[in-house]
């Protein structure tokens, strides 16, 4: 059984994403967006808080687990 989701903002889960090796490549409003070496690009919006489904689609569209996650906050 996976870990459950933490709650977390926008700005936490994109400097997450950044040490697991995605780069920042733009921003559009209080989105911005993330690209890594694989090509994989993810949106994040810059909110105080995530939704679980948000934070759920984010991970899924990453290629990065839960538990992963967690070790990179």
């Amino acid at each position: 059984m996976s870990p459950a989701l933490p709650v977390v903002s926008g700005q936490e889960t994109a400097i997450a994403l950044a040490k697991a090796g995605f780069v920042r490549i733009g921003q559009r409003g209080s989105h911005v967006k993330l690209r890594d070496q694989g090509g994989r690009t993810v949106i994040i919006p810059l909110h105080r808080e995530l939704a679980r489904g948000t934070l759920s689609a984010i991970l899924r569209q990453s290629g990065v687990t839960v538990s992963e996650f967690i070790d990179l906050l």
